[in-house]
């Protein structure tokens, strides 16, 4: 059934949308995936706050132009799903390779690139940004960074109140076996 004009640029407005509020996207090519299976990947790629779309291309090649993306017209071919970070490209790339991995997709399903930060990337290079660190993980080494110096001086203070209350107590005694002599 053929989607009407107005429908079509209602879809790339929505789509335009969606690039105004992602940092980044995974090309992925599919062939004869179920709807269950299409479903398992859009579970995966939510949980790191992405979006799964299934579009045709010229909407999305024309998405793109508008938003002022990198058009990349060699992946835009035949059937492509396109998988929207937000915020967390790199947890999102990774919630992709393994939801692939996991759901042996190697013949349906294959990542053949992505855009980040206004660079085209490869599928090797879009593997890459899944090993860096996600938006939480990153957040919980900035976390620990910043308890760490605050741990060593309250270790500094606790030692230095250790030693003055050693001290004194030292004193105290010393006094009262004097005062009982």
């Amino acid at each position: 059934m053929p989607v009407s004009r107005a429908r079509k640029e209602e879809l790339v407005a929505q789509y335009v949308e969606i690039l105004n509020d992602c940092d980044g996207l995974v090309i992925v090519q599919t062939q004869g995936l179920s709807v269950p299976q299409i479903e398992g990947m859009r579970a995966a790629v939510r949980e790191q706050n992405g979006q799964y779309i299934v579009a045709k291309n010229t909407l999305i090649r024309n998405a793109l132009e508008q938003a002022n993306w990198v058009v990349p017209e060699d992946l835009l071919e035949g059937p492509v799903a396109i998988i929207f970070g937000r915020d967390n490209m790199p947890g999102v790339a990774k919630a992709v390779f393994k939801h692939i991995e996991d759901a042996d997709f190697d013949e349906k399903m294959r990542v053949t690139g992505g855009i980040m930060s206004g660079d085209l990337l490869d599928a090797g290079q879009v593997e890459a940004v899944s090993k860096l660190p996600t938006l939480e993980e990153l957040r919980t080494q900035i976390a620990g960074l910043m308890m760490s110096p605050s741990q060593s001086l309250v270790n500094v203070l606790q030692q230095a109140t250790g030693g003055v209350v050693n001290v004194l107590q030292a004193y105290v005694d010393k006094h009262e076996e004097g005062g009982n002599s």
